[in-house]
Parts: structure tokens; sequence; C-alpha cells
């Protein structure tokens, strides 16, 4: 495929477009054709995603990143044949030479589903200029010598969705007649952070005086893939009065839901609607989950790979643009005055009359 000259910003009427789909991890192929399901794809298109540690099933931005690859399959703007989904090893080292293969393979874009992939797709980007690279969380745009034309990073103001499911937190804690809450964090840094600080935010809006525990399980990728420390930390908080737990620590939060159930405490999921993903006996402890749409960044993003007009530097995803949000799928948990607030908050932060921080306050 020629190199992409035209630029690229995501346009509003392709948020929203992404819908679930089935797993899938197929090897690349070179014919085009239509897919299983019907549509005519592009035979020069080849899309490869590099999976973050916990790959496929951690319910979490893994999972959607492969939602939008399966929605773009399904609309053909990749054929089924000219997909390639390569897992990270459970220490996550192997994560730059995922991005060098994909690239020597003729991968025409190639997605790193994860922050940590930046360094290397600096690195890696360089020696293919006619290969478009993309990072979920990415920084790459702060990477003193990494501005390159094919590099884009993907972020989504997650303050912002955490702030209105901490609204939800603090108001089924004041109907519980509790006046704490806990925030359980995967790595600690200023990506998982932001929620934090949003969360606390959120909470404090609806009651300055509500007490936020804050646990973190690690200092590296691998407090992502520890849910046996998620529930001891989510037993830990609950044990000291929280009523409502949030977390943002990818698979290592289902260790949360399985000691919400347990200890009939609640639960707030993240990335994905946790509720729809959850066992029966976890679903009825999760109030909503933080949305960040990864999926519809990575069907974006295919698309304009497909229509030759990828634009590299910082696309970020939003409440303003349906980037970020929150589940409504419980039904018997996020009541209607929760929902109320949390649009009203919403509206806010959009026409600029709330500012959501993005650090946590100092202790």
């Amino acid at each position: 495929m020629r190199r992409r000259l035209l630029r690229f910003a995501v346009p509003l009427a392709l948020l929203g477009l992404v819908a679930t789909a089935c797993s899938n991890n197929s090897s690349g192929g070179s014919s085009g054709g239509s897919t299983a399901s019907g549509p005519a794809c592009p035979a020069d298109v080849k899309v490869g995603l590099a999976l973050d540690v916990g790959g496929l099933g951690d319910q979490s931005f893994n999972d959607a990143a492969n939602r939008g690859l399966q929605q773009a399959i399904a609309d053909g703007l990749v054929c089924e044949s000219n997909v390639k989904l390569v897992p990270a090893n459970a220490a996550g080292s192997n994560l730059d030479s995922n991005i060098q293969a994909l690239a020597s393979a003729g991968y025409n874009y190639v997605e790193g589903v994860g922050f940590s992939f930046s360094p290397g797709v600096c690195k890696v980007a360089t020696d293919f200029p006619n290969t478009d690279f993309a990072v979920v969380d990415g920084y790459t745009a702060y990477i003193k010598g990494c501005k390159q034309p094919n590099v884009l990073d993907l972020n989504f103001s997650a303050n912002e969705s955490s702030y209105l499911v901490g609204i939800a937190a603090a108001m089924q804690a004041q109907k519980d007649g509790s006046s704490t809450v806990g925030f359980l964090g995967g790595q600690t840094g200023p990506l998982i952070q932001s929620f934090q600080a949003g969360y606390q935010a959120g909470v404090a809006s609806v009651d300055p005086t509500m007490k936020v525990l804050i646990e973190y399980i690690g200092d590296s990728t691998q407090a992502f893939v520890n849910p046996t420390a998620g529930k001891a930390l989510s037993e830990k908080m609950y044990s000291e009065g929280a009523d409502v737990v949030y977390h943002a620590a990818g698979l290592s939060g289902a260790g949360l839901f399985q000691a919400a159930a347990e200890k009939s405490k609640y639960a707030i999921g993240v990335d994905s609607d946790q509720y729809l993903t959850a066992s029966a006996a976890e679903q009825k402890w999760i109030i909503t989950s933080a949305l960040k749409r990864v999926d519809t960044a990575t069907y974006a993003t295919i698309k304009a790979v497909g229509d030759n007009s990828f634009k590299s530097g910082v696309q970020l995803f939003n409440l303003a643009n349906d980037g970020v949000g929150f589940a409504t799928s419980n039904t018997t948990l996020l009541t209607p005055d929760m929902v109320d607030a949390m649009e009203a908050a919403q509206k806010k932060i959009i026409d600029g009359t709330v500012t959501v921080p993005t650090t946590p306050p100092k202790s």
C-alpha cells in the first residue's frame, strides 16, 4: 500500500459504530475478497495487533481492541485472512519483538495495545516508514525524537469517565449509610493515577467528606495480571469500611468482582462493560463500568489506514466525542437518579463548567 499523505481526525460519526463481535486469531494472507459475513474487503490492507500482558480474555483493553478489529472485519474494512493477533508473554518482555515481527511480515497497520509499547514503537517505526503504527494509551509524542509521520498515540480521557462512576459510587454509599469507598489501581504511575484522580473528584462532588481508600497492586505491568492480589486488596478495603470499590487494574480486577460477590459489597468495572462478562453471582454487585472505547479507536484507525487518511500525532477520545463513558447494563443498581446525576455532570464536563483533574490530590 502506498504511503499515506492525508491527515486524519476521527469523525464523530464513527464513534459508537463498533459493536461486540467474536474473537479471532488469524494469520495474514494476501488475497482480497469478502468476509464470512459478506462485504467485500481490500486485498492490500493487513492489520496486526500486538496484545499487552493478559491477552484475550482480560475483559479489558485487549478484548476491546479485538472487538474493534472484529467489527472492522465484519464491515469489510480488512479481510479476515489479513489480520493477526500476537499475544505478549507472561512477563511482557517480548512487546518490542512482536511489533518488529508484525512490521517485518508486511502488516500495513500495527497497533500496540498498551502504553508499554511506546518506546519500542518509536524504535521500530523508523525502520518501517511505510507501516502505520499506533499505541493505545501511548506516550510516543513525549519521547524525544519520536515525532514520526507514521506513529499515532490513541489517548483517552479516562479521568472523565472515572469522575462519572465516582458519582455513582458515592451515591450508592450514601444510600447504604456509608462514608467510605475504595479505588484499586494496577500499576503505579501517571496513567492509572488519572483514573484515581477523576474518581476521587467525582466522589467529592457528591460528598466532599467521603473517604476514598486507595490501593495499588504493583509497579510493573504484572500488576495488571494478578487477580489474587486484586482480590486480597479489595477484601482489605471492604474490611476497612469501603461500600464500593472501583478498579483500574486490567485482569487483576477479576479479583475485585470475586471479593464483592463474597463480601456482598459493590464494585465498579473499567474499560469495557464488565457486567456483561461477569458471573451471575458477580453481576448483582457491579453497579456500572467506566468505559474506555478502545474498540472505537481501533476501528476508526483501521478505517483511516484503509482510506489513506491516517494521521500521526495524538488522537484524544473523551466525553465530547463519545470516546469514554459509562455502562448502563445493571438497571437494578444503576438507578435513574444516579444516571441523571452522571449525565448532568457529563454535560458540565463537555461544556467546560467542570474540569476533571488528572493527578490525585496530595494526601
